[in-house]
């Protein structure tokens, strides 16, 4: 049985892999047998859950003991020092969004997957929003995209790496439509803030792309829309994120587990976190 080990206990995505693998017995075969690090009451919490029987204080810990990992720390300053050596030690290994927060962080990762010859996968779930899907089929059948605007909820100034936290949303959910074209990291971009709220405007090739990140408040935060504007019709929709909505981005790492090859390449990967960078260099 491919066991595999969970570091980032703190965040509900752990909940949502747990449940999905060892509650819910979606892939058959495939368990999270060991958790590392975090807060000693959440880890037992999540053991108990989980039917979960081994807990271990630091990530090199897991070398060994687990066939493949899960990184899913809410700070994606934490992934670099986390998947490496997982990376090299030959275990693959599912970065939850963001893949890092810095360009050289991202770099290192990629690279220590390369060198080991090790699948990586990183990907955020808002690509596979049905209303991404959708928007998606439509701009590739347009007579040609000219605009598209991401908003949600993103605070630049807050505690998981500013804008990497939320924002990697909206620039995955963007890519995904535009068919995750290149981008340099000379990436031109204007951005703006008002009141908390960031706004970044650039072309992504042919395409106009402004992101609106909207601080959450008190009263929660807002949902995640897309807007669309081609040469003939414009559309626009809310993207919504049901009770399963980390599934798929699991769905696609045990497929990568089963067939040995990684669910999309490096560049793919690194582009939202160029996209982002440059945005935090305007800022």
């Amino acid at each position: 049985m491919p066991r595999i080990g969970l570091i980032g206990v703190e965040n509900s995505h752990a909940e949502h892999f747990i449940r999905f693998l060892n509650v819910e017995n979606r892939h058959p075969g495939f368990r999270i047998t060991t958790l590392a690090g975090g807060p000693a009451d959440r880890a037992h919490s999540l053991a108990a859950a989980g039917g979960i029987t081994q807990i271990v204080d630091d990530v090199t810990d897991l070398v060994g003991r687990v066939d493949a990992a899960i990184v899913c720390t809410r700070d994606g300053a934490q992934h670099r020092s986390q998947a490496e050596p997982l990376l090299a030690a030959g275990l693959p290994t599912l970065v939850d969004k963001p893949l890092a927060t810095t360009l050289d962080d991202a770099d290192a990762i990629l690279s220590a997957a390369r060198a080991a010859g090790t699948l990586l996968y990183s990907a955020s779930a808002l690509r596979f929003s049905p209303q991404v899907g959708a928007l998606t089929e439509w701009a590739r059948s347009s007579g040609g995209l000219r605009h598209l605007h991401l908003a949600g909820a993103a605070d630049a100034d807050g505690p998981h790496s500013g804008l990497f936290f939320y924002g990697i949303h909206h620039i995955e959910a963007a890519l995904q439509i535009l068919g995750d074209m290149l981008v340099a990291p000379s990436l031109r971009v204007e951005a703006f803030r008002s009141a908390g709220t960031t706004v970044a405007t650039m072309r992504l090739g042919e395409t106009i792309f402004t992101a609106t990140f909207v601080p959450p408040s008190t009263d929660g935060q807002i949902p995640f829309h897309a807007g669309a504007v081609a040469v003939d019709g414009a559309r626009h929709a809310e993207l919504q994120l049901g009770r399963d909505y980390n599934a798929p981005v699991l769905d696609r790492f045990i497929h990568a587990l089963r067939t040995g090859r990684a669910p999309v390449d490096e560049a793919t990967m690194r582009t939202p976190i160029v996209v982002l960078d440059a945005i935090r260099a305007s800022l």
